[in-house]
């Protein structure tokens, strides 16, 4: 008579952090990564009624970001940056509030299972989330924030990429707040960018970096 294998227990993505994700999922933070600055120097275009739009919802960031919990953060402020960007196409669009599970290091002998519901993710499908791309979102709000929401969007995007099952580099980003901070995952390695200040003329930039990755985005659901 077979024994049933039993069911690896879950590791929620709020329970990590970086010395766990190091020692437990191989991963390295390494100085620099040319991927990275490729991706942070996309240069800004944008009409005069964008730019108006920007600069507006950049001052009404920085007159409220203190008082804002993380639903008025979401709902005030990423949700109409978000709308500029329009993420939601006809093969990809913008989830949030999903569900993503996966084993990570399934064929050695530490697999370990990881999930948990998501803020923010693009991917393609149109009702469910169905491939998880390049791009996963950890929102934060100023006061109060979790102690490691890097190591959590980094596990996000390790289980993103096994379920794509490819090595293909992850794009991420995590906020606190005002503060952006944006990540490329490539192998086991991984490099966090200085934050990019949305109450500032950052904010530019900011999109500058959403628009990049959508295009990113846009070019590996064409070669699919």
């Amino acid at each position: 008579m077979k024994t049933k294998t039993p069911k690896l227990p879950l590791r929620p993505f709020a329970s990590w952090n970086e010395d766990t994700a190091s020692l437990e999922l191989g991963l390295n933070q390494i100085p620099h990564s040319a991927v990275l600055q490729e991706w942070l120097s996309s240069p800004y275009s944008g009409d005069a009624l964008e730019k108006s739009q920007i600069e507006r919802l950049s001052r009404f960031l920085a007159d409220n970001v203190i008082a804002w919990n993380e639903d008025e953060l979401k709902f005030k402020f990423l949700g109409p940056l978000m709308q500029i960007i329009d993420f939601d196409q006809r093969s990809f669009r913008a989830f949030t509030q999903r569900r993503l599970e996966a084993v990570i290091n399934a064929e050695t002998e530490q697999p370990v299972r990881v999930g948990g519901v998501v803020d923010f993710m693009i991917a393609t499908g149109r009702v469910e989330p169905r491939r998880p791309f390049f791009f996963l979102h950890e929102y934060k709000k100023e006061r109060g924030s979790a102690n490691d929401p890097l190591a959590q969007v980094l596990v996000e995007m390790l289980a993103a990429r096994t379920l794509n099952g490819n090595e293909e580099p992850m794009y991420g980003c995590y906020i606190v707040g005002r503060n952006w901070f944006f990540i490329v995952l490539e192998d086991s390695n991984y490099a966090v960018s200085d934050a990019f200040v949305a109450t500032q003329d950052d904010i530019f930039q900011i999109v500058a970096i959403l628009k990049a990755i959508k295009k990113r985005v846009e070019e590996a659901v064409a070669a699919m």
